[in-house]
């Protein structure tokens, strides 16, 4: 047989397989970029790995979501994402495999993860229409039509045996040491390798440059809402925060400083892209049982009524005992209480018909809150402002609420836009449905910021001190005990109001040694924080926080 007359032999299976992974990897990327590009035609939370994203923390055990933020902290949104990509490119590889030798087969399933994408996308709370489906459709139809295309240019991957002819050498014919099926008796349809790195690098080519168009799309999409925020200057309060006290700020190393930065306040949430929201196109809705004047409010209404500044403590009801979600800022805002009674709100205790405040966020979130606790003369805020700034995107702007004394699942709505008052046999909120208390007052906690665990001070004093909190009802006595030793009362810093934390310290004679610190706070109320441990779920942790520390 001649050169020209020769058919190519198999080729091995592994480099079909290569192929075919490398052929997963593009179409996968190519689904990707080009739902990037069509969700910038539509929002960017309809983008597949945000909305599978979304979905996953949605059908999340309670369980499971206090274990991500309590091992993963402000970066389990991050994790959650970097996790879906890792699974999906796990998947665009073994659908890269499985079509290079069942083509159809392996394109069909790109179109199936399609399918979920588009499921996820509009089962959200915040999904408001059928489009949310079209970047992970569409996204899943242009990677499946890549694989199919280059998988065309391996052939068909499926053996066949070439008969003798007259032409050719007994060397050519299968022997039977080489029977059929042998790579001597085995022939493969030519490969197109020219037209299969055409193929590759263009189909890569144009998915970074839409991937890319889209990513630009989307964030000019917030741009409205940056300036927004921008140009906003807010205007000063009508009722300003008392001044805080000079004493209640310890000059303490180590110790939590009595106002929170912005950009150290803790930020626990379930939205994977911070919702961005143009403070000029915003709107809020008050509606529902018992409101006898319906009410929708601006931006601009909500600046032009009186405005009232305060500190207040807030504390994420995932916190574990001496965990770090707690924060103290300075807000300013419109009292909640006020617009509600405009719009002819009453509370139950004066014969009110609803109990429950449900607040929802644009991206779907819904907060209950109790109208009792809202309307009983606290400083529950729709607030705009946070330490001397608008709200922080990542904070709520252009409007968040907040009620001092209860936990921020049941209160602390960030990117409000509705308020509807129902009852709570009629309706759970969000964090209900998934096992959480439907009321939850925040439990009177203590936290030893300094020493931290494990130090190793010397032999002497060694100052002991940290914060402890007893929102809407005021810390009235800390107290300190080394191992198994009495309470001993610590110093208390000044009070700025009964819905700010207190600082405290205690001067410990330390002596060499291990040792173990507890420290425990007593309310206005006469409550002392509970030894007994709990977990965050259903209703806030509980229990003395306790250090180990090695004296040298």
């Amino acid at each position: 047989m001649s050169e020209d007359q020769k058919v190519p032999r198999a080729r091995p299976a592994w480099r079909r397989c290569l192929l075919g992974v490398v052929s997963g990897l593009v179409a996968g990327y190519t689904a990707l970029a080009v739902a990037e590009l069509v969700s910038a035609t539509v929002r960017p939370q309809s983008g597949p790995v945000i909305a599978v994203g979304s979905a996953a923390i949605d059908r999340t055990p309670a369980a499971v979501k206090d274990y991500a933020i309590r091992h993963f902290g402000t970066n389990d949104k991050l994790v959650l994402q970097l996790g879906i990509l890792a699974t999906l490119t796990v998947l665009a590889l073994l659908l890269g495999v499985l079509a290079a030798y069942r083509r159809r087969v392996g394109a069909g399933g790109v179109l199936v993860f399609g399918v979920v994408g588009a499921w996820a996308a509009t089962s959200r709370p915040d999904s408001m229409s059928w489009t949310d489906a079209l970047p992970s459709v569409v996204g899943a139809v242009f990677g499946a039509g890549v694989l199919y295309v280059l998988m065309g240019r391996l052939g068909s991957g499926k053996p066949t045996h070439t008969p003798a002819t007259a032409t050719q050498s007994r060397e050519d014919i299968p022997t039977a040491a080489e029977p059929v099926g042998s790579a001597a008796g085995t022939r493969e349809a030519r490969w197109d390798r020219r037209g299969f790195i055409i193929a590759a690098t263009a189909a890569a080519a144009a998915s970074t440059t839409a991937g890319a168009v889209g990513r630009t799309l989307n964030n000019a999409r917030g741009e409205n809402a940056v300036a927004s925020r921008s140009s906003l200057r807010l205007p000063a309060a009508a009722s300003v925060a008392a001044p805080v006290p000079k004493r209640a700020q310890l000059r303490i190393p180590g110790v939590s400083p009595f106002v929170t930065a912005n950009k150290d306040f803790y930020r626990v949430d379930t939205a994977l892209v911070v919702p961005k929201v143009d403070a000029s196109t915003w709107r809020l809705r008050i509606h529902g049982k018992g409101v006898t004047r319906p009410m929708t409010v601006t931006f601009d209404d909500l600046l032009r009524r009186e405005l009232v500044e305060r500190h207040i403590t807030l504390t994420c009801v995932s916190n574990e005992v001496g965990g770090p979600y707690v924060g103290n800022a300075r807000w300013i805002g419109v009292r909640l209480a006020d617009l509600l009674a405009e719009c002819g709100v009453r509370p139950p205790s004066e014969g009110g018909r609803a109990d429950q405040l449900v607040a929802r966020s644009v991206d779907g979130m819904t907060i209950g809150s109790p109208v009792e606790d809202v309307m009983d003369g606290r400083d529950a805020l729709l607030a705009v402002g946070m330490n001397g700034e608008p709200l922080p995107f990542e904070h709520g702007f252009p409007v968040r609420m907040l009620v001092p004394g209860l936990y921020g699942y049941v209160s602390a709505c960030k990117w409000i836009e509705n308020i509807e008052l129902t009852t709570f046999d009629a309706y759970d909120a969000y964090w209900v449905k998934r096992k959480w208390a439907r009321r939850a007052p925040i439990k009177t906690q203590s936290r030893i910021d300094t020493p931290k665990p494990f130090a190793r001070p010397t032999t002497g004093t060694v100052m002991v001190a940290g914060v402890a909190w007893a929102q809407h009802h005021g810390v009235d006595r800390v107290e300190v005990r080394i191992d198994d030793g009495p309470w001993q009362q610590a110093d208390l810093a000044a009070e700025d109001t009964r819905d700010t934390w207190r600082q405290w310290s205690f001067p410990w004679k330390a002596t060499k040694g291990g040792h173990t610190l507890a420290v425990r706070a007593t309310d206005r109320a006469g409550r002392i924080q509970t030894e007994r441990r709990t977990r965050t779920v259903p209703d806030g942790a509980s229990g003395w926080h306790s250090v180990v520390v090695t004296i040298d």
